[in-house]
């Protein structure tokens, strides 16, 4: 039978994830397996612990990987925290966002969603009316809302919560990629993914939980209604005095995040942000030249997903098409409302240098017409 494996191509990707990986981090997946409760692989375990608390930006003791994608770091974040009939307001202005909607809805949080257009950044303003109107036990929104390219402000919304507020941040895009300070927003619960600016395939959240979240989790009325993502429980495997056995983490994941973070704080993290916003203002300035115009407004753009206006008359779908069968690029196609109107183009992590953006720039141009 043949070996379908065989046949995978190498290709370039320029999507909104996942981003390119590194031969050291391919090199780390390939070490043999320990159990998930050998002692070297826990002195790996605490390491890796030690590394994304310098990432995250974040001082607290419950900082580890989630054994699953970022959508499963939203979903531990949320169904830790919130109980039913519990007001959570989710700022909306894109899928991610719209996801988290839907998953506080389904654990029975009194939700409201505060919407924004698509492709502008959350408005402080409009938030703090809102919260005159009610008081929430927990306030959510995605820093990088990899649909649109936007990045939305954090910070600003973080200094208008009640003290006794959780915050929940979605930064599943942006670590490793730009700026993201869980201490500094005072992020109660914070989440990430492996496969964009860390350059690890996907597989793995890093997710931190403030004390003040664990307090909220140790006081629940009800049961946490996950067995697998109560950090009741796992945080006896990642953090208990004697490593309780919970489930069997995926060992050689966990290597390749442990040496893909390695390559970040190697390069250091104020190197690795410039050249994101290096490469992203090289893309911008070549997509110009060709006479394609941008999404989101300078000042809320994100360095690491750019949203390119589809111009009139082009297919987006048969442009894609081309980049990948002919020149081994992906690229992502727009969402929601914006699908078959934008391209989004991934800059992230190992993808994220000079010669995959002239690359790229290369074979857009010849696939619009325009070298």
């Amino acid at each position: 039978m043949k070996n379908l494996l065989d046949g995978v191509e190498e290709i370039l990707l320029m999507g909104p994830g996942p981003s390119c990986v590194p031969p050291e981090v391919y090199r780390a997946l390939s070490r043999p397996t320990l159990g998930h409760l050998d002692p070297y692989f826990i002195g790996i375990m605490d390491e890796l612990k030690l590394m994304l608390r310098t990432v995250m930006q974040t001082g607290n003791r419950l900082t580890f990987p989630v054994s699953g994608t970022g959508s499963a770091g939203m979903e531990t974040c949320f169904v830790n925290l919130i109980e039913p009939e519990d007001p959570v307001l989710i700022l909306v202005n894109g899928v991610f966002g719209t996801r988290m909607v839907d998953v506080a809805g389904r654990l029975g949080g009194a939700v409201d969603a505060l919407p924004f257009e698509w492709g502008t950044p959350v408005d402080p303003q409009k938030v703090k009316e809102q919260l005159r109107k009610r008081h929430y036990k927990i306030v959510a929104v995605v820093h990088a809302e990899t649909s649109t390219g936007v990045c939305n402000p954090v910070a600003d919304v973080a200094a208008l919560l009640d003290p006794d507020t959780l915050f929940i941040v979605d930064t599943v895009t942006s670590l490793g990629g730009m700026e993201v300070a869980a201490d500094a927003w005072r992020a109660d619960a914070m989440y990430s993914g492996s496969q964009k600016c860390l350059s690890v395939p996907p597989g793995l959240s890093p997710s931190t939980f403030s004390d003040r979240a664990l307090q909220r989790i140790k006081g629940r009325k009800t049961k946490v209604p996950n067995w697998y993502l109560d950090m009741g429980m796992v945080i006896d495997y990642w953090d208990g005095a004697k490593r309780a056995y919970h489930h069997t983490a995926p060992i050689n994941m966990i290597y390749a995040l442990y040496q893909g973070l390695a390559l970040i704080l190697a390069e250091g993290l104020a190197r690795v942000f410039a050249r994101h916003q290096s490469m992203h203002h090289l893309l911008v300035t070549g997509l110009e030249k060709l006479g394609v115009e941008m999404l989101v407004s300078p000042n809320a753009r994100l360095p690491m997903i750019n949203a390119m206006k589809v111009p009139p008359g082009v297919d987006e779908a048969v442009c894609r098409a081309a980049l990948r069968s002919k020149h081994k690029i992906e690229i992502g196609a727009g969402l929601g409302p914006l699908a078959g109107k934008i391209w989004r183009i991934g800059l992230m992590g190992h993808t994220a240098r000079p010669e995959n953006v002239d690359r790229f720039l290369g074979a857009m141009g010849e696939v619009l017409g325009r070298r």
